[in-house]
C-alpha cells in the first residue's frame, strides 16, 4: 500500500489539508540559524554603532512579525493563533546564531512559524548591517525540536 502525500488530493492537486477535526494540543517549535560577518560588523551590531540603529531589536521584532505571516508566505500553511513567539541572539566569534520559538494551542504545528521567524531575524539582521559588510552569509537554518500533535515530540540529532 503507498500513501499520497497529504498536500496533494486525489487528483494530484495541491490543497491545504482538512486539520478541523484534529484535537486542539499544546505545540512548540524551535528553530534556529546564523549568521557570519567581518570582525567589524559584528562590533558595530554589539556596540549598538551600526549604521541604522538597534540591529538585534529590529530583527527580533522581524522574526515576530513573520511568524505571525507564515500563512501568508507559504502558500499550504494554516493560519495559526500563536500563544506565544520569541526571538533569541547568541554572539559567536564570527557572527550572530538565532533561536526562535513559536507555540500555540491548536489542531496543527508551528515549525514553519517558528522557521519563518528565525529566517525574517537573520534577514533583517543582513539588511541592518549590509551598509557594513555585504559578504555576510546565512545558513543553518533549521528545526530543532518540536513538540505536540500526533507525531509527538522530536529533537535534531
Amino acid at each position: 500500500m503507498t500513501t499520497r502525500p497529504t498536500h496533494l488530493d486525489e487528483t494530484g492537486a495541491a490543497h491545504m489539508v482538512d486539520v478541523g477535526a484534529k484535537p486542539a494540543t499544546q505545540r512548540r517549535a524551535v528553530a534556529s540559524g546564523r549568521i557570519t560577518m567581518s570582525p567589524g560588523a559584528l562590533e558595530a551590531i554589539r556596540s549598538g554603532n551600526a549604521p541604522k540603529g538597534d540591529v538585534l531589536s529590529t530583527a527580533r521584532i522581524a522574526g515576530i512579525m513573520a511568524a505571525k505571516r507564515t500563512a501568508d508566505l507559504i502558500p499550504l500553511c494554516h493560519p495559526i493563533a500563536l500563544s506565544k513567539v520569541s526571538v533569541d541572539f547568541a554572539w559567536e566569534a564570527d557572527g550572530l546564531s538565532v533561536a526562535a520559538t513559536a507555540a500555540t494551542t491548536g489542531p496543527t504545528g508551528v515549525e514553519m512559524e517558528a522557521l519563518t521567524a528565525a529566517s525574517a531575524a537573520l534577514l533583517t539582521l543582513y539588511d541592518m548591517a549590509k551598509a557594513l559588510d555585504r559578504a555576510m552569509v546565512i545558513g543553518d537554518i533549521r528545526l530543532l525540536e518540536k513538540s505536540g500533535g500526533r507525531s509527538g515530540d522530536w529533537r535534531a540529532a
